[in-house]
Formats: structure tokens, sequence, C-alpha cells
């Protein structure tokens, strides 16, 4: 308890639970949309917008924002017209994104940040003025979900069925990769480029096996999220180790134990 004196402790709690609402939704959408790599070369290609901001000496956050949006529309306009070789045009992207930062950040003049801040986050040093970052996109990513629930609902069940009653199946596949590439960048501060993926996908999954819906499934995936970043905030402060990694080594042990016990009848994996 005395950790929660701590300023920095106190910060390091409301941004994991905020990116945790974050990653319930957006992870959830993600897992049954069956976007999951799509997802992850978001992540990883937006290190691109880290390189490419530090070069021209911008605040990284809304170069990287703006960079992995850009991104992730690509993937989206590709992937649609080219479902059968989306993993080869993602797959080029994610590496060419990692490249390109690696480079830029290489041929910075005097540039000495930490590099693992990025890799594998810093929740613990993320300042109030992120958690308000981190606050507003949760309340975007709320108001956005709860307007086009059916429409992601249908989507997910059924893309041609949903086309075939009038839902704007595309505008909504765009509008769900532009919320995951903006969730990306603002978890990268909880558990950086490396881990992020985990998290938006390990909680929706075991979510799926038990919820009987897909709002369910998003409130249990948040609440799977919550208790993976607080044991592993607090795992991380007594045994001084990286917090990002303490977070996902939890998730990662408990969906194993998860595999273990029997799926629920009713659940959204069998609908």
């Amino acid at each position: 308890m005395e950790a929660l004196h701590m300023e920095f402790m106190q910060n390091a709690l409301m941004a994991g639970v905020l990116a945790s609402i974050i990653c319930g939704v957006i992870g959830t959408l993600v897992v049954v949309n069956r976007i999951v790599f799509i997802s992850g070369g978001i992540a990883h290609a937006s290190y691109g917008g880290v390189g490419l901001a530090f070069f021209l000496g911008l605040p990284v956050m809304p170069v990287t924002t703006v960079f992995a949006l850009m991104t992730a529309m690509i993937m989206a306009a590709v992937t649609l017209r080219q479902r059968e070789r989306a993993d080869t045009v993602v797959g080029v992207l994610w590496a060419a994104g990692m490249a390109l930062g690696i480079i830029l950040l290489d041929i910075t003049p005097g540039y000495n940040v930490d590099l693992m801040s990025y890799l594998f986050g810093s929740i613990l040093a993320v300042p109030r003025g992120d958690i308000l970052d981190i606050a507003g996109l949760a309340f975007l990513v709320m108001v956005l979900t709860l307007a086009c629930y059916r429409g992601f609902l249908v989507m997910s069940v059924d893309e041609e069925f949903a086309r075939a009653r009038g839902v704007p199946v595309t505008l909504l596949y765009f509008l769900l990769l532009g919320m995951t590439a903006l969730s990306v960048v603002m978890v990268i501060r909880v558990v950086g480029l490396i881990l992020v993926i985990a998290l938006l996908t390990i909680p929706p999954y075991m979510a799926e096996r038990r919820a009987k819906s897909l709002g369910g499934m998003m409130v249990l995936s948040s609440l799977l999220s919550v208790f993976f970043c607080v044991t592993g905030l607090w795992i991380s402060y007594y045994l001084d180790i990286t917090s990002g990694a303490a977070i996902i080594a939890v998730a990662s042990v408990t969906f194993f134990i998860s595999l273990l016990i029997p799926q629920r009848n009713g659940a959204v994996a069998t609908n």
C-alpha cells in the first residue's frame, strides 16, 4: 500500500486502467474480426513514426499518431481489395516501418533517448498530461463503439450478410483500423511496441471463451486487462523488473492456465 502514496505509481495505475479499457474494447473487435496480424503490423510499423519524430525534432506522440493512422489506412485499403495478399502486404509494411524507424534514429544527430522505453514501455514514467490524453482516447473509443455497436456486431458475425443489410462495412473497417492505430500509440507508453499486441489479444481471447455477447466480451476483457496491469505493476515494483514485461508475463501465465479450464457453454466463440 505504501507504493500508492507515490505520485508515479498513482499515475501508472490510472494509465493502466485507462489502457485496459481501450484494449478491452478495441482488442475484442480485433479478435472477433480476425485482424490480429494487421493490428500487429500497425503496432510495429508505427515505430517508423517514433524515428521520424526524433529525426525531425518534433513531439513523438503526435508524429507517431499520424504515422500510425496513415499506415492503418493503407493496410485497410489493401486488405479490403486483395484479401489473398493481405498477409504479405502487412508483413512488408511491418518490416518497412521498423526499418525506417531504426535508420532514422541511427542518423539522428545526438540521439540519446532510451530505446527500451518505446520497445517495452515505461508506465512508471507516464506523466499526468499523457494520462489525460489516454483518458480522452478511452472516451472517444467508448463513444464510437457505442454509436457503431450494431454495425460492428453484424460485420463481425458475417461481412457479406452485413453488406446485404446495408451496413457500411468499408467505413466501419477503416474506422476500426483507425481506432486500433490510435490505441496502439497510446498503449505504447504502458507496455511498449513489442508487447502491445499481447495486451490487445490475450484478454479478449480469454473473454471470448466465457462471454455470451460482444458487449459482455468487451467488459470482461477490460476487467482482465485491469487485473493484468495492476498485478504486473505490483510484481514489477517489488521485484524491480520492467513493468511492461511483467504485465504481459502475468497475462501469459493466466492465459495458459485458462486453457486448462473448460470453455463455458454459449460463449461468443461457439455462437
